[in-house]
């Protein structure tokens, strides 16, 4: 039995790398049979059914999938957001933060556009970026064609399989174009009337880039918390995670429950407001949904 890691999907079939070899696989029945769909970055074990055919036979244990885009085993997400054209927007980097680390995968900030910013712009933002620094998250500030670009990601890209985020419009085909510049990718103007991009990219492909794998994906099309309980969410506000021992109750929401540790660091301006704010949004979303009676099954 051989094994391999699929590096790319199209059409039904799957391309296993395997000593620098890609090899088309087909999937086997059972797997449809049995609900299973290999995906892009899967670990498989495959068997050659004559000279240019084979088929997988095996998925290995996943340490995380996603859906949108989808793939397995990502190790980190490469969070690239504009301080302006769009403007910066700790909302939505706070949801991108939430939705990535719920499924263990690690965060990676970076901010480009710098040289478009003005003064004021680049002040509070640098601010931002100072209490992400804090928390204990890595953020990069770059122009999105800066020369050097490659080499500012080559260590943090370098062993590790990463997915492309963040906002629409922001240069996330740029960024891979500078990596990978055989690429070639179709950028796409920013839409005047949407303010925001438009992606080509058809389907998903593990890239050998600087030591590791780049997702050549548009990155997450769902940002929603479908599948985070509101007792989980607290653990992915690291800020307010390191406090929370604090609280009076233990498994506090830090809503409205008395003497809690995390509003009394709000209140102090220790921790944002907006950072709260943006929690108790996100809260309410999760608290609001329709039940998915399936959930445990």
């Amino acid at each position: 039995m051989l094994e391999g890691q699929i590096r790319k999907a199209i059409s039904g079939f799957y391309y296993v790398e395997k000593d620098g070899e890609l090899i088309q696989c087909k999937g086997r029945g059972v797997f449809r049979n049995r609900g299973i769909s290999p995906l892009v970055g899967d670990f498989v074990d495959y068997e050659r059914d004559g000279e240019n055919d084979a088929t997988i036979t095996k998925v290995h244990k996943r340490k995380n999938e996603l859906v949108r885009p989808p793939i397995a085993n990502v190790d980190q997400a490469l969070l690239v957001f504009s301080m302006v054209e769009p403007d910066f927007s700790t909302h939505l980097l706070d949801r991108f933060i939430v939705v990535i680390e719920s499924f263990g995968i690690e965060p990676v900030i970076c901010l480009t556009k710098k040289d478009l910013a003005n003064d004021d712009e680049l002040k509070q933002i640098v601010e931002h970026a100072s209490y992400y620094e804090s928390m204990g998250y890595t953020v990069l500030q770059t122009f999105i064609d800066d020369e050097r670009l490659s080499q500012i990601l080559q260590p943090y890209v370098a062993g590790k399989t990463t997915v492309l985020a963040g906002q629409s419009g922001v240069g996330k085909s740029t960024l891979l174009n500078t990596l990978l510049p055989i690429l070639d990718l179709k950028t796409g103007a920013i839409s005047e009337a949407l303010g925001r991009g438009r992606h080509t990219t058809r389907h998903v492909e593990l890239l050998e880039v600087a030591g590791g794998l780049i997702a050549d994906t548009p990155g997450f099309s769902s940002l929603d918390f479908e599948h985070i309980e509101k007792e989980e969410l607290p653990h992915y506000f690291v800020d307010m995670a390191e406090v929370a021992p604090y609280c009076k109750f233990r498994g506090c929401l830090h809503l409205k429950e008395p003497k809690c540790a995390v509003k009394e660091k709000v209140e102090t301006g220790e921790i944002p407001q907006h950072r709260y704010d943006h929690y108790v949004q996100f809260m309410q979303e999760i608290t609001d949904r329709k039940p998915r009676y399936d959930r445990n099954d």
